[in-house]
């Protein structure tokens, strides 16, 4: 946990100048953000431009998160899951041997957070951000990293358009190691449902927990824990009963991967799902069962059948984009009013 004799110590004022050791830049202090157990984090000035500062006494841990945000720079492009990174430095307080103080700069993301959003906006919404969240998150997979303190404290939503972006990277973790930091509610251990260990499954049960917290803006306590409670809180919210099939996979860890659980809320969205697909044993043949033509009793080839559904799927997304389109279009209509 975070030394808050330390934070005490160093509590920035408003107004506070804070300099560069090494770069020589310059960051007026403008208010607190917030603090946890890695830092606290400043609404600072540059040069006219709003960003977020965040200083340590743990210079490992601004290491960590420097590097992580390298990552998704790296992976993502421009507009990335995470703030993008500015400035690391050090911030040499006084004169004399006191110890510098460990810092870095990054992009201040502006907008409610994801429930607020929700609220305000109608939870129509959700399962559109959640289509973009589930494909940051598989491109963060793909980078070896897990973001681990999934919450949607954790989620803005900035636009228009709306697009879903993270202020807080400090529970992120390489894959195969601990998680390093979590939040009970979103945490499978915590639900009996998994370990703690940095794989995309630890995501994807955030990501499910999510979507039920949609639901229960309070969230609610364990009592009997499990599969079993969860299971019931999804059955006692209509407006969650479209999506439970998706949730309960992911809360059972059987995702693999977020794109998957992408392709299956898009399946839901667009109201056909798509039928698991059984993997074939080794050494076994695929059968050749026919499938028969609608127009008729000509009998066609499991192949050609499945061709027919790759085109169909197609056709379903490309209707799924419009659908969306035309919510977008409103959404603009109706602030502009």
């Amino acid at each position: 946990m975070m030394n808050h004799t330390w934070k005490n110590q160093y509590k920035l004022s408003p107004g506070t100048n804070v300099t560069g050791r090494w770069h020589s830049k310059q960051y007026k202090i403008i208010k607190e953000l917030g603090f946890g157990a890695n830092g606290v984090v400043y609404l600072a000035k540059n040069n006219n431009t709003q960003v977020a500062l965040k200083m340590s006494d743990n210079g490992m841990s601004i290491t960590s998160e420097v590097n992580v945000l390298k990552s998704f720079a790296k992976v993502q492009g421009q507009e990335t899951l995470g703030p993008s990174l500015f400035d690391v430095d050090d911030w040499q307080v006084g004169r004399g041997n006191s110890r510098p103080i460990s810092f870095y700069v990054m992009e201040y993301i502006q907008g409610p957070d994801l429930l607020s959003f929700l609220e305000q906006k109608g939870k129509s919404w959700m399962p559109i951000l959640f289509l973009q969240l589930l494909n940051d998150l598989d491109k963060l997979h793909g980078s070896g990293w897990i973001f681990g303190d999934l919450k949607p404290e954790n989620l803005i939503v900035t636009g228009p358009p709306p697009k879903i972006r993270c202020i807080d990277v400090g529970g992120t973790t390489i894959e195969g190691r601990a998680i390093k930091e979590f939040t009970e509610f979103y945490d499978r251990g915590y639900w009996g449902l998994g370990s703690r260990k940095a794989e995309a499954t630890y995501d994807l049960f955030s990501a499910a927990m999510m979507m039920i917290n949609t639901a229960y803006p309070k969230r609610f306590k364990k009592t009997t824990g499990g599969i079993e409670q969860l299971r019931e809180a999804i059955r006692l919210k209509p407006e969650l009963h479209r999506y439970e099939r998706v949730i309960l996979k992911a809360l059972m860890g059987h995702y693999p991967s977020a794109s998957q659980m992408r392709s299956d809320l898009l399946d839901t969205i667009s109201d056909q799902p798509k039928k698991d697909s059984k993997p074939v044993s080794k050494g076994s043949r695929p059968s050749q069962h026919s499938t028969q033509s609608p127009k008729g009793n000509i009998n066609i080839s499991r192949r050609d059948f499945r061709k027919k559904k790759k085109k169909s799927g197609w056709l379903e997304f490309f209707f799924i984009a419009i659908v969306l389109s035309v919510l977008y279009g409103l959404y603009i209509f109706l602030k502009l009013l």
